[in-house]
This record gives C-alpha cells, structure tokens and sequence, in this order.
C-alpha cells in the first residue's frame, strides 16, 4: 500500500518523466511543491499546461518556438548560406550564448539511431537534403554529439552535403581549455591528437 494518495502518486510518476531524475528526487519536487510552496505549482503548472499547448517547432530550422517561425529565422542579420546541424534546441542555445555564430541552425531532433527506429525520416533529413538542393547554402557546419550515434549522424549528413556540392566542416572536439592531459579520458585526447591543425 502506498503512502501517498492517488493524485500524489500520479504527480510523483510524472516528476519522474524528466531526465536524470529518479522516484526518490520526484518525490522531493513533489512534497516541496505540495507542503512549501504551492503558488509555485500553481505557476509550473501553469507554464507547463502553456507551453506544451502553445510551443512547436519553427518550419524551417526545427527550434522549439511559439511561433511559425523562430526570431533566428527571421532575421535579416543571419548569413542564410551556412547552416549549423545540431541535434537540440538546448545546442543551439549553448552556441548563442558561446559563439559569434551569425549563421542559421537545423535541428535535428535526435540523432541516427536504427535500434530505436529512428531513421532519416524522423530526424527530417530529406526535409535538410531539399534545401541543400534550392542553392542557398554553400558551409554546412556538423554540430552533432561525439557519441556513437552522433557521428553517424554527422556522416550521413557529410554525404548529403558532398552529394550536393556543399561545403562540410566539423566542429573541433578535444581537450577542453584550462585541461590538463594527464586528467582527459583516452577517447578525447585520441580525437583531439588526429584534429590536430597548423599553431599561430
């Protein structure tokens, strides 16, 4: 028998959809908003219930917005001729907030994953493949995870890219600044190591 009553149960579950956290950190969340501080759950239920009926993905570039199409898209600013491949809206948030980029962003959704029945289709590969075919991009810029399933990823759209006459970079991987080599895992010392480019 539980101890927490049907609706709190629910809420607990519920809690525990969102990554990285677990029943006993859901539980938390959920007698915290409860016992301390309810106006606050009224206001997270509030935004959630909002956002999930108002925010879609932009027609173009695939970025979670509320509107048709995102700001970055409709921007007069941006450089149309080279697109950035992430896989998420939070990737292309971390390179606003990091870089100078001023180009335009694909989001991909996911990453290649034949084992989870994700395919080209479901990440809107042909969707990517018909603009590189209208002309407009020359510099596809591949943003994907180092995972695995990341750098398939960014293989297949490097094909699509060469098919179509259109320049491929990578985004350079390896040690991070301020690291100390002794510290870094194999993999990204090894990734690091063949990257290696020309010095001044």
């Amino acid at each position: 028998m539980s101890a927490f009553s049907p609706r709190l149960a629910e809420l607990v579950d519920a809690l525990q959809t969102l990554p990285g956290v677990g029943p006993r950190s859901a539980q938390r969340m959920a007698l915290h908003l409860l016992q301390r501080d309810r106006s606050a759950a009224h206001r997270l239920a509030r935004a959630l219930s909002s956002a999930a009926e108002s925010v879609g993905r932009c027609a173009d570039c695939g970025v979670l917005t509320e509107e048709e199409r995102c700001a970055i898209c409709r921007s007069d600013r941006r450089d149309r001729s080279v697109l950035c491949i992430v896989e998420s809206t939070a990737d292309v948030a971390a390179l606003e907030q990091a870089t100078d980029f001023a180009g335009l962003y694909f989001v991909l959704g996911g990453h290649l994953s034949p084992l989870d029945g994700v395919g080209p289709a479901e990440l809107g590969l042909d969707r990517l493949e018909g603009r590189f075919g209208e002309g407009e991009v020359s510099e596809v810029i591949l943003a994907t995870g180092t995972t695995v399933e990341g750098e398939a990823t960014a293989h297949y759209v490097f094909e699509l890219a060469r098919e179509a006459g259109v320049r491929a970079t990578r985004i350079a991987h390896g040690v991070p600044v301020g690291g100390e080599l002794e510290r870094v895992d194999r993999g990204t010392l090894s990734h690091a190591f063949s990257g290696r480019r020309e010095f001044g």
